[in-house]
């Protein structure tokens, strides 16, 4: 009857919750991820960049027709079961989970076995089978048992594996997987945004490359070049800081870029770009750029 009870409130609550309305997916699904860059938010209540990007990412997904599993997966190839709010039960504590389920499967066996009506007269009387009112004794003593057996693994797995907030995903390593995936994307714009925000934690001239490679292929030459010219400033012989630069300098006709180029090619002849530039040199020497 308890059972039942619980399912028929369960139907219940479902149904009222149905009458509100369907609950945004997007907004759902993003509850159930940890923002990387927040102490304890969420990436729907988070208004950090990359909680934004991550949104955006869920409700591309959403849009695509990936339900929230798949979702969540994705997630959580990326960056770790961290990255979600409730990451599964490991080690000791999944014995809340199964001692309980095992003490109610092997409680109800024997209950069914022992109380069921005719049970006593189907059998031959033995000396220790109790009578009915000996089994419910028996039954109330079983009970308080399982609820101290409950109780004790509780507080031996609290013990063993004591319950620790999930630390939060890398916020650089996340913002860098994002940018990479915005510029699988074409969208470089957003890309260069989350470049920054990795920039904002870890200053490293790796990342102003590739922040000064987003800006060139969004159209900003003025910020490639001066991140570019950030890097070379350290590193004047950084093949990747000089062909950035020659080519932000060659989209915005800088007279200088010929130069800054076949410097690049100088400094790294066999770089995987210095055949194309080699064609873009002989190609503007051609038509007179």
């Amino acid at each position: 009857m308890l059972s039942a009870l619980a399912v028929a409130a369960g139907v219940g609550l479902a149904r009222s919750a149905d009458d509100h309305g369907r609950p945004d997916p997007v907004l759902a699904v993003a509850a159930e991820l940890r923002c990387p860059a927040c102490q304890g938010e969420s990436v729907a209540d988070s208004r950090s960049p990359i909680a934004a990007a991550m949104r955006q990412v869920v409700t591309d997904q959403v849009a695509q027709g990936r339900d929230r599993d798949e979702i969540r997966r994705w997630f959580v190839q990326r960056y770790g079961a961290d990255v979600l709010t409730d990451p599964p039960a490991r080690g000791v504590r999944l014995l809340l989970w199964g001692v309980p389920l095992l003490a109610l499967l092997g409680g109800g066996w024997a209950a069914r076995r022992t109380l069921r009506p005719g049970a006593a007269r189907a059998r031959p009387a033995a000396p220790w089978r109790p009578d009915a009112r000996g089994a419910r004794r028996v039954w109330r003593v079983a009970s308080v048992g399982v609820v101290a057996l409950v109780a004790s693994v509780a507080v031996v797995a609290d013990r063993l594996d004591p319950p620790a907030r999930p630390a939060p995903a890398d916020p650089v390593a996340v913002a860098l997987q994002l940018a990479h995936d915005l510029e699988t994307q074409n969208r470089y714009d957003a890309a260069a945004q989350m470049y920054q925000e990795a920039l904002r934690d870890r200053p490293d001239d790796g990342i102003r490359l590739r922040l000064a490679f987003a800006l060139l292929r969004a159209g900003d030459g003025v910020g490639a070049q001066r991140t570019a010219r950030e890097v070379l400033a350290r590193e004047p012989d950084s093949p990747d800081g000089l062909l950035v630069l020659g080519l932000a300098q060659r989209n915005s006709r800088s007279a200088e870029a010929e130069q800054t180029l076949r410097r690049f090619l100088a400094v790294a002849p066999a770089h995987p770009a210095a055949a194309e530039i080699k064609r873009l040199l002989a190609a503007g020497q051609s038509t007179g750029r």
